[in-house]
C-alpha cells in the first residue's frame, strides 16, 4: 500500500460519497469506464459522464467539462492516461469536488501532492471494483 491508496480515503469515497463524475466515460460498453460506472450505479452511486461529446450514458446526462456540471460533485473518477490525468485533479479541486480517484494504472505524483495539499483526499492506481473485492475477501 502506498500513500495514495490510503484506506481512510478509499473508505470515504466508497462508503460516504455519492455523486461520481466519471472523466472519460462514453457510451461504449466495452470500455472499462463504462463497466465501472455501471458497477458504481449498482452500488447506489450517482454517475455523471464527463466527456467532450457529453453523451448520455447509463441514463445519466453527460457534460463536456467538469465545470459544466450544474450540481455538486463528490468524487472525480479519472479514466485518462497518466500524462493527461493531472489537469482533471486540478479541475476537481477548482469545482469543489470532495475527492479524486485515479483509476488503475493512472499515476501522477505531482497531481497527488497538489490535490492533497488543497485538502482534497485522493487515491491513485486502483479501482472501486478491486477495492470492493478486497473488502469481501
Amino acid at each position: 500500500m502506498t500513500e495514495w491508496q490510503d484506506r481512510a480515503s478509499v473508505d470515504l469515497m466508497l462508503d460516504d460519497l455519492e455523486t461520481w463524475a466519471i472523466v472519460g466515460l462514453s457510451g461504449n460498453p466495452d470500455r472499462t469506464a463504462y463497466r465501472i460506472a455501471r458497477l458504481l450505479q449498482r452500488r447506489g452511486k450517482r454517475i455523471v459522464p464527463v466527456h467532450p461529446d457529453a453523451p448520455t450514458v447509463l441514463g445519466e446526462q453527460g457534460y463536456a467539462r467538469l465545470a459544466d456540471v450544474p450540481f455538486p460533485i463528490d468524487v472525480v473518477d479519472v479514466f485518462r492516461r497518466s500524462e493527461f490525468a493531472g489537469e482533471f485533479a486540478d479541475q476537481a479541486v477548482a469545482v469543489g469536488a470532495r475527492a479524486v480517484w485515479f483509476q488503475l494504472g493512472v499515476i501522477d505524483e505531482d497531481a497527488f501532492k497538489r490535490t492533497v495539499a488543497a485538502g482534497v483526499p485522493m487515491v491513485m492506481d486502483t479501482c472501486p471494483a478491486i477495492e470492493w473485492r478486497h473488502r469481501a475477501a
